[in-house]
């Protein structure tokens, strides 16, 4: 049975700091910035928050971020696990605690130094500590030991099964760019590459290539979340909640799941989207443009079919089609995505997802958005969100 929370949270804040390379500040610092940025988009204040929601692996205590920002008591605060898999689901917990009375104003937030601090890329290289050191080992004598040599395994899969080509990464990298580069907040702003430049960048793990991987990223985000009721007093028109899940699959584990009798799907993005969808009884055909997650250029074929805009092993003819791009069936990661906007573990496609609905994105999309897709993380527990106008 779906959840009923449909329309009881808005979000009302948003808020991101710059993107770099070297933020050259703490971590503590940006998630602060970010956060009261949201804030202040919201009309709010430190004192009115009373909730917090995080990823595992944010490394700013919901303790500090609250001294630092002078927030009064908080009432509730929840982390979520598996990195850019927690990005829609600190929003579910966000929801939740609206909806149930728990606290009034939850601000989700992100931040980090992922490129001059701890570096992402480098995967299970360095030390590992937690019980998935079990199904890693399995893989690790091989030389899978990051995200990006994972994602290849399922890509030459999902490529051996549909017929799929680099055509298609390379289409959704460059729409991707092409958003970017009208997009004085992303790294890439004003940087375009074209076929010759994909075609010759390095290859990082067969068949991805420079371009098919997101980038390593300092900075933060930050959405603030409360009732629907409240929402309609504040400064910028509530974006509603339609439909929030987060799902791990059967005989699932985190990045790698080599052992399922098929790698080239994602069940976990198949039972987020029906649930979603059941949610508020939206389908495909009710949204307008997406924000999809976006590591690595495949995985956003994937989540493609598993949302149902096309059937397996169509997503290929779907991008190809420029269904991504301004004029498209589904403009999507019109920001830049974590391609090339920023790479904040899918904080900044909320964000983006969130512009969308307000029609406020800087590459807004001549159709009204009335619905708009964000997703989290693939390859790990995963979810997603349909956000509306109110």
């Amino acid at each position: 049975m779906a959840a009923n929370f449909t329309d009881q949270a808005a979000i009302v804040g948003i808020g991101s700091t710059e993107f770099s390379k070297d933020s050259g500040r703490s971590e503590l610092a940006l998630a602060a910035e970010a956060v009261k940025h949201a804030l202040d988009d919201a009309g709010l204040t430190p004192a009115d928050v009373d909730g917090f929601v995080t990823y595992t692996i944010d490394q700013n205590e919901e303790v500090d971020v609250a001294r630092a920002l002078g927030c009064n008591d908080i009432r509730m605060f929840s982390r979520v696990p598996y990195g850019g898999g927690a990005a829609t689901g600190t929003l579910l917990q966000a929801v939740m605690a609206v909806a149930t009375g728990v606290a009034e104003t939850v601000v989700c937030y992100r931040a980090l130094n992922g490129r001059s601090g701890q570096r992402y890329s480098s995967g299970v290289s360095g030390n590992l500590i937690t019980g998935s050191a079990i199904h890693y080992g399995y893989y690790m004598p091989f030389g899978l030991l990051t995200p990006a040599s994972w994602v290849a395994m399922f890509t030459r899969r999902y490529m051996h099964l549909t017929g799929c080509t680099q055509d298609a990464f390379f289409e959704v990298a460059h729409s991707t760019r092409e958003y970017a580069v009208k997009n004085p907040a992303a790294f890439f702003y004003q940087r375009p590459f074209t076929r010759a430049e994909y075609d010759a960048g390095k290859k990082i793990s067969d068949p991805l290539r420079l371009f098919d991987c997101c980038q390593e990223s300092d900075g933060g985000s930050a959405i603030v979340v409360t009732s629907s009721a409240r929402a309609k007093d504040l400064r910028q028109p509530g974006v509603a909640v339609r439909g929030v899940a987060q799902c791990l699959a059967k005989d699932q584990e985190e990045m790698t799941s080599f052992y399922r009798p098929e790698i080239a799907r994602i069940p976990e993005m198949d039972l987020a989207a029906a649930e979603a969808y059941a949610q508020c009884g939206l389908a495909a055909k009710d949204i307008d443009a997406a924000v999809i997650y976006d590591a690595f250029t495949p995985i956003v074929l994937w989540q493609l079919e598993s949302w149902g805009f096309c059937k397996f092993g169509e997503a290929a003819q779907f991008v190809q089609a420029g269904n991504l791009r301004p004029n498209g069936r589904l403009p999507s990661n019109t920001h830049g995505g974590q391609l090339s906007e920023a790479y904040i573990h899918g904080m900044n496609g909320i964000v983006e997802a969130v512009r969308l609905v307000r029609g406020t994105s800087v590459n807004q999309p001549k159709k009204r958005i009335e619905h708009a897709l964000v997703t989290s993380g693939v390859g790990v527990p995963t979810g997603g969100a349909i956000l509306g106008r109110m």
